[in-house]
């Protein structure tokens, strides 16, 4: 059965102030996201900045990758190769996958470490690719949707990451207003001027998204 692979690494880890405060964050973050959408393949560091995992249903894996990059933000970033394909598991433990699902994987993480450069796409951190052969979401069309949202998470401020991520925590306007020590009216400008409403809306209609 195909499942929803996902490779990631931090933008110019090495460039980090300390490592080690970078390398746990990561981790924290990492057990997060497990702990909120049970992948199949628990999320892990592999090696270096660079970490893994699979999920069931592709809209986890989608809203999986905001909200790692908002667990970062704004002091590093992340990208992601998301794929959709077949795996095996060649070995138990340590475990140990391959398959086209990894692949696509892979090519996606490529395709955004390519695009870095390019002004139409530079804040591009997320890419979808279906395995050959296999039944399932358009590519190029699932494709555009997170090229568009990266742009939009890409010129946020700072503290519109921070009305964005309590507002995928469930917390109201209120309670993002007195949490960042401004006001409600201040936080209700941002919600409308930068589309954070359109963002949050579009990140929990992908709840609906399983294959």
């Amino acid at each position: 059965m195909p499942v929803s692979t996902l490779i990631g690494d931090v933008v110019r880890s090495r460039r980090a102030d300390d490592r080690g405060v970078l390398h746990g964050r990561l981790s924290r973050a990492l057990d997060e996201v497990n702990e909120a959408y049970a992948p199949v393949t628990p999320l892990r560091i592999t090696v270096g900045d660079e970490y893994q995992g699979a999920f069931a249903a592709l809209g986890d894996a989608v809203r999986a990758t905001l909200r790692l990059r908002l667990a970062l933000a704004p002091e590093a970033d992340v990208r992601h190769g998301l794929g959709w394909g077949e795996v095996t598991v060649l070995e138990e433990r340590p475990r140990v996958e391959d398959g086209p699902g990894w692949w696509a994987a892979r090519d996606a993480l490529h395709a955004v470490q390519r695009a870095e450069g390019r002004a139409a796409t530079r804040h591009r951190r997320t890419a979808f690719r279906r395995a050959e052969g296999t039944a399932g979401p358009d590519p190029a069309l699932l494709d555009a949707l997170l090229l568009l949202r990266d742009e939009m998470v890409g010129g946020l401020s700072d503290r519109s990451l921070s009305v964005l991520r309590g507002l995928l925590a469930g917390s109201t306007q209120r309670a993002i207003a007195a949490a960042l020590e401004i006001s409600a009216s201040a936080v209700s400008q941002r919600v409308r001027a930068d589309g954070l409403a359109a963002l949050v809306e579009a990140d929990a209609r992908m709840q609906e998204v399983v294959s």
